[in-house]
């Protein structure tokens, strides 16, 4: 009985956040605001790519930024000296962003002056793949750091997302990774367009920001 009343809490859980992302979905439109949900491990390079993205299109779009972490404002420290419109989220114990959160974090953010919003979720390949937060698009980060077995162990991620950046390119020729074998693995569990990026360097990042903004 008890598993039965788990269940049931669940999805009203997982039902009650689409409806909030829903309701955020709509709001973003009507403002004409595009919303990025990156995803991905602690270490990834998350917010060095969002940076890269801020530099790269801050002439061109109004940019705002949602940072998603468990506790501290390290990563809101680093947006906020772009002098984008930013939001700090720590979220304690709970290892993923949720509508609900997003739906409060919006509430300090000037929507009419936006164009392009970031959103930074939890470090993390599993959580939030469960939970939309209103968001147009939705992509991965990897590194390759991680190993070449990222996709075939956390699949479901990988599958609800709009995209997939593999980060950190410059350091595989020094780690015993294939990227051959993580493209084989995207292609045959999520095939999804594809970004090489090498954040640090910008390499990739403009590709992505065409293909963000398209």
């Amino acid at each position: 009985m008890m598993h039965k009343i788990d269940l049931q809490v669940g999805k009203d859980i997982y039902k009650i956040n689409k409806e909030i992302a829903n309701k955020i979905r709509e709001l973003l439109d009507e403002k004409g605001v595009k919303a990025i949900d990156f995803m991905g491990s602690i270490g990834s390079g998350k917010t060095l790519i969002i940076e890269r993205l801020i530099e790269l299109l801050k002439n061109e779009k109004k940019i705002g930024v949602i940072v998603g972490d468990v506790t501290g404002d390290d990563d809101y420290k680093r947006i906020k000296k772009y002098g984008v419109q930013v939001v700090n989220i720590n979220t304690g114990k709970e290892c993923h962003l949720d509508a609900h959160l997003i739906e409060h974090a919006i509430e300090n953010l000037k929507l009419d002056e936006i164009d392009l919003l970031f959103i930074e979720n939890i470090g993390n390949l599993v959580c939030p793949a469960d939970f939309e937060l209103g968001s147009h698009k939705r992509g991965v980060v990897i590194s390759i750091t991680e190993g070449d077995d990222m996709v075939r162990k956390h699949p479901l991620i990988f599958q609800i997302s709009d995209f997939i950046v593999i980060n950190k390119i410059d350091l595989a020729p020094y780690m015993d990774v294939n990227i051959d074998t993580i493209l084989k693995d995207i292609e045959r569990i999520a095939p999804k367009k594809v970004f090489l990026t090498d954040a640090k360097s910008g390499k990739g990042i403009k590709e992505l920001a065409e293909w963000l903004i398209s």
